[in-house]
């Protein structure tokens, strides 16, 4: 955590994500609208009475955005917090075990990852209707983990070679104890990696089936103000505040978990800090020089 602390990225990352969860839990005090209650003129130009305009239908944009950021960061959280759960699980059996185990394993990975992975979460939206972000979540995790059993199986081969598995393993321990107390503590960097990822492509995916009119209607999220905004012709009739809020949103929160992501695999990978310490000897050889 402390090396998390010391890193511009982490840091920059981290307070922008604590600025967005922040605002979602204090939606309620932050405005005095109803996210779904008509409180103004239709397309209404940002005011002082409304920080962001209104929508087509008259609704406080501000407010949707704050409420609907509880949706998509549960959405996002949620979807990747479970596809973080089986790759990881599958993919720490299918290094340790082997054999027959590891070949089922892979065969079913190998499946999910020719499937092309939006095509699949868009005939599966589509079959069922409009999906809920519950719904949405679920669709995710469950067709979106291929890639971490992959990448946490390469890693756990490698991991159950070492002294500490194989002491473990004459000792007499358990399978599911190494696995456990002794694999995955030496995962938690891959993990972290997979889960922040996972948490991106969630919240994006999402708000790209909401837009494209696979979501709930009712709901209010920031992809369904991107669909109601693209319904509403917002642009054309140059009610720009509409379509562009949710869109900084997106972006805003994608460049804060983007920005931790590249912290975290910093500092589990040091080869990727070799710029900043070359960097650093640069400028010591030539204070160096400067001294003779």
């Amino acid at each position: 955590m402390s090396q998390l602390l010391h890193n511009k990225k982490a840091l920059v990352g981290l307070i922008i994500l604590t600025i967005i969860v922040l605002v979602a839990i204090f939606a309620p005090l932050l405005t005095e609208y109803s996210p779904t209650r008509r409180v103004g003129r239709p397309h209404q130009a940002p005011s002082w009475d409304h920080w962001l305009g209104t929508t087509r239908l008259g609704h406080d944009v501000f407010a949707r955005l704050v409420h609907g950021a509880r949706v998509s960061l549960a959405v996002g959280f949620g979807a990747g917090l479970l596809i973080t759960v089986i790759g990881t699980v599958l993919g720490i059996i299918a290094g340790y075990k082997g054999g027959v185990v590891d070949e089922i394993i892979n065969f079913f990975t190998n499946m999910v990852l020719v499937i092309p992975n939006l095509p699949l979460l868009l005939v599966l939206a589509a079959f069922i209707g409009q999906a809920s972000p519950l719904v949405i979540a679920i669709i995710l995790g469950f067709t979106s983990w291929a890639w971490g059993v992959r990448v946490t199986r390469s890693e756990t081969l490698s991991i159950r070679q070492r002294d500490f598995v194989k002491s473990a393993e004459m000792l007499g321990e358990p399978s599911w104890r190494i696995m456990l107390f002794e694999i995955f503590p030496n995962l938690i960097s891959i993990v972290g990696i997979n889960f922040i990822g996972s948490v991106i492509f969630a919240v994006i995916t999402e708000a790209t089936l909401e837009f494209l009119g696979l979501g709930d209607p009712n709901t209010v999220s920031w992809g369904i103000m991107l669909y109601n905004a693209q319904n509403s012709a917002a642009l054309s009739v140059g009610a720009w505040w509409d379509l562009l809020s949710p869109c900084f949103a997106l972006a805003f929160l994608g460049l804060g978990l983007a920005l931790l992501n590249f912290a975290i695999d910093e500092i589990a990978n040091p080869r990727l800090r070799t710029g900043g310490m070359l960097n650093r000897w640069t400028r010591m050889v030539r204070i160096g020089e400067g001294k003779l």
